[in-house]
């Protein structure tokens, strides 16, 4: 990844008034992230694991698959303050059903399940913010 991408991210960054980005190009994976005064931090890029090393990643929790924050935003289980949430801890979901919501600059984004399971573990608070990579549910069997 050249500078000249990594500088056209960082203005993006800085135009959508994001405070991180992650870009995964081939084997290289950058993290993008603006410092308190606006100033930019760019993690050093590391090796993207192959897909034969994450399931041995999964396998090490039990049999249980993590779902991740797709980005940094509060978490909410619901659709709505006094609604009833998505999934409760045992509950059986369908791949495509919605899991939770996660608010980032005032948009509204759905998780969904990318599998069928059972929720095993529920691993946040609503309306805790997460950040990206953020372990938010269990699913298995």
């Amino acid at each position: 990844m050249n500078e000249e991408i990594i500088r056209k991210y960082a203005g993006l960054m800085k135009e959508l008034e994001l405070t991180g980005l992650e870009i995964s190009e081939n084997d290289t994976k950058i993290r993008l992230e603006r410092g308190a005064q606006g100033t930019f931090v760019a993690e050093a890029p590391v090796a993207v694991q192959t897909a034969a090393a994450a399931p041995e990643q999964k396998q090490a929790k039990a049999g249980f698959d993590e779902v991740l924050s797709p980005m940094v935003g509060v978490f909410y289980e619901a659709p709505a303050e006094n609604a009833d949430p998505f999934v409760k801890k045992g509950d059986k979901v369908k791949k495509g059903d919605t899991l939770c919501i996660i608010e980032a600059m005032k948009l509204m984004n759905e998780v969904t399940a990318e599998q069928d399971g059972t929720i095993q573990e529920i691993c946040v608070k609503n309306g805790e913010t997460v950040e990206y990579g953020t372990v938010l549910f269990l699913i298995g069997e």
